[in-house]
């Protein structure tokens, strides 16, 4: 039987959770320069002008086709919550920051092969609770979430802004109400961050 999300629809105008984590239990993230790297790849994608490399040739430029509304980067593994334009945008993102991100662990850790699943897992969202529930559930992913430096929680919290970094869509759903209390409050809504955890159990 496939796995759950195994099949992966693309479909423009929508949004998704993404994850993926280190083929055979290897841990894709083990110092501090690694999160940093990961995170730089992504903003090369996703920042609001194009990119250059030290030769001034542009890399490629996926703002406008897919925003970054959420992430967690953990020793294992890692959750991205995007909105995507266009239905290829997610592909060439996760394409793009994995194959780079894959030659600088190689290299660096003096081994060969892949880093990740070959298959990343996106499961699309189209109700507002999931979306509001799934960015919590990324935000909570760390014990010492509210002090974690790899996660997007501080732009929720408005300590931190980037071009790259597009909390709005998820931050509007809320209106007046406290992102920090909601994330807090996780215990009234146990059974919903149960559910998301049973979609990623078979991973």
């Amino acid at each position: 039987m496939p796995s759950r999300n195994l099949e992966k629809i693309y479909a423009a105008d929508s949004f998704y959770h993404i994850y993926n984590k280190g083929l055979d239990k290897l841990r894709p993230f083990v110092e501090t320069e690694d999160y940093a790297v990961f995170l730089n790849l992504l903003k090369r994608y996703l920042n609001d002008q194009p990119v250059k490399d030290n030769k001034g040739r542009e890399y490629e430029w996926l703002s406008p086709k897919i925003e970054l509304l959420a992430f967690c980067i953990m020793p294992s593994h890692f959750h991205l919550l995007i909105y995507q334009h266009t239905p290829e945008a997610m592909t060439r993102l996760l394409r793009g920051v994995g194959t780079s991100y894959t030659g600088y662990f190689n290299k660096k850790y003096k081994r060969r092969g892949p880093l990740f699943l070959d298959r990343f897992k996106a499961s699309m969202i189209n109700q507002d609770a999931y979306l509001e529930h799934i960015s919590r559930y990324i935000h909570l992913n760390p014990p010492n979430y509210r002090n974690y430096e790899w996660s997007s929680l501080p732009y929720y919290l408005g300590n931190k802004q980037a071009g790259w970094v597009k909390p709005g869509r998820i931050l509007e759903l809320f209106e007046d109400d406290d992102y920090a209390s909601f994330v807090a409050d996780y215990e009234g809504n146990k059974r919903m961050l149960d559910t998301l955890k049973e979609d990623l159990a078979d991973l």
